[in-house]
């Protein structure tokens, strides 16, 4: 059976930033294993993405998490064969194994004998395999990524950290490179979030969809205690937000929310606006506090002579 050949593997910014900044903070040379799925997806539609010609799915893996080691030869020896007693499902906590990753200072960015090594032997193990999403078929996926981090061999004023993915593919018995896609806000990447669940310190508000009729208007006016609540919702948005309304949140949810972007912004900047407005008022209470000061510091100065 031919390998699956991926068409791109995919990743999270938070998760690759994550990853960096472990890899950066660690004092030696680090390895650990990549947790995702490999799904088909069908090639995008929408006109603001790039042109696309295929029509048929291709399989995408994507990165969900890792799990870093704090040294080389983690679950693997040095001629690189994978310990499996080392990858339980409970080692593993349960989660979908898709490959590997290793950092190494001051090299050059491509794999070593020993990590193309590793990577057969992690692909060959049969217990691994995951099963793919969105198949037409029952058909599963090996193991088979390989992410390598490394730094640039001169010494730079500035961090850098490189990075390229492989796939091992056991009909060449080699490692071939597979384009890094970094999942971002945008039509291209909607789909990414379709179970995206928001976390945020705004107050808990009462935002339901409702009709915006004329009728239903006249009666949202007419109701006493609507208006307080709308009034006390407002009152504890403007804590977070300065100048954002009420009836706006309701807007970035349901059929409305096909131009939530723009909302999110606006919603960023009135609390921004919001901060800015606070960090004046510390300013020019600073300053008075100051003044304060200078004045007790005279009328003090006044004491001691006249004494």
């Amino acid at each position: 059976m031919d390998d699956l050949v991926l068409q791109k593997i995919a990743i999270s910014g938070p998760t690759l930033a994550s990853m960096i900044q472990r890899l950066s903070s660690s004092p030696a040379d680090v390895d650990g294993l990549l947790f995702g799925h490999v799904t088909y997806i069908a090639p995008s539609t929408l006109s603001d993405d790039s042109a696309q010609t295929p029509s048929d799915s291709q399989p995408v893996a994507t990165i969900s998490s890792f799990l870093s080691f704090p040294s080389l030869l983690s679950f693997y020896d040095s001629l690189g064969r994978v310990n499996s007693s080392r990858l339980t499902p409970t080692h593993l906590n349960h989660k979908p194994l898709i490959g590997w990753f290793s950092s190494r200072r001051r090299t050059p960015l491509r794999p070593s004998m020993r990590e193309s090594a590793v990577t057969r032997s992690l692909s060959s193990i049969p217990n691994l395999s995951l099963p793919i999403q969105n198949a037409n078929f029952n058909s599963v996926f090996a193991p088979s990524i390989f992410l390598l981090f490394t730094t640039p061999g001169q010494d730079q004023f500035i961090q850098t950290n490189q990075y390229r993915a492989f796939q091992f593919q056991s009909s060449k018995l080699c490692l071939n490179p597979v384009s890094i896609d970094i999942v971002n806000i945008g039509p291209a990447f909607r789909g990414h979030y379709g179970s995206f669940s928001p976390s945020s310190a705004l107050p808990f508000l009462n935002c339901e969809l409702r009709s915006l009729t004329a009728m239903n208007e006249d009666r949202k006016e007419e109701n006493l205690i609507g208006m307080n609540q709308s009034e006390k919702d407002q009152s504890e948005l403007d804590m977070c937000a300065e100048g954002m309304q009420v009836g706006k949140l309701s807007q970035l949810i349901g059929p409305e929310a096909v131009n939530y972007t723009a909302g999110l912004e606006d919603l960023y900047e009135k609390m921004l606006s919001k901060i800015e407005s606070l960090a004046r008022l510390v300013e020019v209470s600073s300053a008075k506090v100051i003044e304060q000061e200078n004045h007790n510091r005279k009328l003090r100065y006044k004491v001691a002579r006249s004494a």
